[in-house]
């Protein structure tokens, strides 16, 4: 059982010059997980791939409507569930109409939100007051 807890909150600029810090975040603590029997490494990798995707998708979609706009990335780890919730202040989307990828013929993007479904637990979107917020889960047992 992963009993420490973890809080991170970040608040980058709608840059994604800052991409690489929050994927090695996610990294870093894979990699420091007390008590986690699964694949570390495996799960490092994952937690950067989300945490990118789910960041670049915030700030392509943020910067489009607000370039001077922040995005929030929080997590949190405690008992066996590690939360990501990523803060936008974009139009939003609807995250029950996002198309599976068209794997005959993939493009450079619209991987994002299959990939971040895939590899985690949980995954919801909603609006709280003026910011979007998608919420990741992933269950450590």
């Amino acid at each position: 059982m992963c009993t420490s807890v973890i809080q991170v909150d970040v608040i980058i600029p709608t840059q994604t010059k800052y991409l690489d810090l929050i994927g090695s975040i996610g990294e870093h603590i894979a990699k420091e997980i007390n008590d986690f029997s699964g694949d570390r490494e495996a799960l490092a990798y994952h937690l950067n791939l989300v945490l990118t995707e789910a960041t670049a998708n915030a700030i392509k979609h943020s910067a489009a409507t607000a370039p001077e706009d922040n995005v929030r990335i929080t997590i949190h780890m405690e008992e066996n569930e590690l939360n990501i919730k990523v803060y936008d202040h974009g139009q939003g989307f609807d995250l029950e109409t996002v198309p599976l990828p068209d794997f005959d013929n993939p493009k450079e993007s619209g991987m994002g939100i299959f990939f971040i479904r895939t590899l985690m637990d949980s995954v919801t979107y909603t609006r709280q007051g003026d910011c979007n917020v998608l919420e990741i889960i992933k269950y450590l047992n």
